[in-house]
């Protein structure tokens, strides 16, 4: 098998307001749009996101709309965070330095997504 790419699929109630948040706060880009989903992607690495609209006729039990956390790997977090603060971006977890060797904050997308933002640095040795 050869993975050429990969996407994120998240069930959202209105994919426009989760599309704005992560092109205005996290870089992504509108790479094609429809009746009730958008396709959100970048120029690195990172995965594209398809953001889809709850359709409550065909959604099921079980396939689970809250709680949905989208972790990305990034450089220079503690730079990106004093960024995100100054654009009012909806953080919910302050930029902190765990002790196994990670700098990490979260934001939350309006229709509920999680999104955490991590580093991975030097652990803290005593």
């Amino acid at each position: 098998m050869n993975i050429v790419s990969s996407a994120i699929s998240l069930t959202v109630v209105d994919p426009a307001v989760s599309s704005g948040f992560f092109t205005s706060h996290l870089g992504f880009r509108e790479i094609l749009a429809g009746e009730g989903f958008t396709v959100l992607g970048r120029d690195d690495g990172a995965v594209d996101l398809i953001l889809v609209r709850l359709d409550p006729e065909r959604w099921q039990p079980g396939q689970g709309l809250a709680d949905a956390t989208v972790v990305f790997s990034i450089t220079g977090l503690a730079a990106e965070y004093e960024r995100l603060r100054a654009e009012g971006a909806p953080i919910t977890v302050p930029l902190r330095r765990e002790p196994w060797g990670e700098l990490v904050t979260r934001l939350a997308d309006p229709n509920g997504v999680t999104v955490q933002l991590t580093e991975w640095i030097s652990p803290i040795t005593s």
